[in-house]
């Protein structure tokens, strides 16, 4: 799949050789990592001061006001495709929202199979900065999985079975499991790239919210064209994602896919 959701653990296998605080991936194959920026920091210390979980929900425009004292208040202004949001801080930093755009996809494991399948919203939120430097955070909220996934290739290994093993020595995931989950990405902006777009749309090219993915929405509100499904010059950098599901019959009930710099994948839902 070009425009996956979630990052196996092969994502973070390269993130460790390449010694860097994130790489996104795409079926396991190594994407350009993004130089580090004040933005970056920002972004940072604003996730250390809430937590991953909190920052996955949070509205980030609120957030960076909080934290950075805001010159005045919120505007919010709303339509039929999607509520905007933005604000203004004295650091000189402003946050741009867009969203929700309600998705689904399959949700791949570590294994290289889909494990369940997903639905969630999608938010997008652009940071400026005064200088001209741009960060895009995508947040996953209201996320729903159940197992297993309709799409190939779609065994019942649990999402962390290949977490320690890449021979697929670990844990598989019964049929009919259901559970939540919430995450985000971060991708920054490289230099040269500029948002020349500001349509509520995720795509802002049709001008509609169907099939919502995050190539759409960065590729058709930026200029010249930067995510390309994960293959270009904005790859996420760093991804956190949280799922829980109750008793079940599982063995294991929480699973956590994250890059190295958010603590790593961790747990798993697992019920044998």
């Amino acid at each position: 799949m070009i425009d996956l959701k979630k990052l196996s653990v092969l994502a973070i296998t390269a993130l460790l050789v390449t010694a860097i605080s994130g790489v996104s991936t795409v079926a396991g194959t190594p994407k350009a990592a993004a130089t580090t920026t004040s933005l970056t920091s920002l972004i940072t210390s604003l996730i250390n001061s809430v937590g991953d979980d909190a920052f996955s929900t949070i509205d980030l425009t609120a957030l960076v006001s909080t934290i950075t004292s805001p010159l005045s208040t919120p505007l919010h202004t709303s339509n039929a495709a999607a509520r905007t949001q933005s604000a203004s801080s004295s650091s000189g930093t402003s946050a741009q929202h867009y969203g929700p755009y309600a998705s689904g996809s399959p949700d791949s494991g570590t294994c290289g199979n889909n494990w369940a399948d997903d639905t969630y919203n999608r938010h997008f939120t652009v940071f400026q900065n005064n200088d001209g430097s741009l960060l895009v955070v995508e947040q996953f909220k209201d996320g729903n999985f159940s197992t297993p996934s309709t799409s190939p290739p779609n065994t019942n290994q649990s999402p962390g079975a290949c977490n320690t093993s890449p021979t697929g020595s670990g844990g598989t995931v019964a049929a009919g499991i259901q559970g939540s989950f919430h995450g985000y990405f971060v991708i920054p902006i490289p230099t040269g790239v500029s948002q020349t777009s500001h349509s509520q749309f995720c795509d802002a090219s049709t001008m509609s919210n169907t099939d919502c993915t995050t190539t759409k929405f960065i590729d058709s509100h930026f200029t010249p064209a930067c995510y390309v499904g994960g293959t270009g010059t904005c790859p996420v950098t760093t991804f956190f994602f949280h799922y829980s599901a109750g008793d079940q019959q599982l063995i294991a009930h929480e699973w956590q896919n994250a890059s190295p710099d958010r603590g790593g994948n961790t747990g798993d839902i697992r019920s044998a």
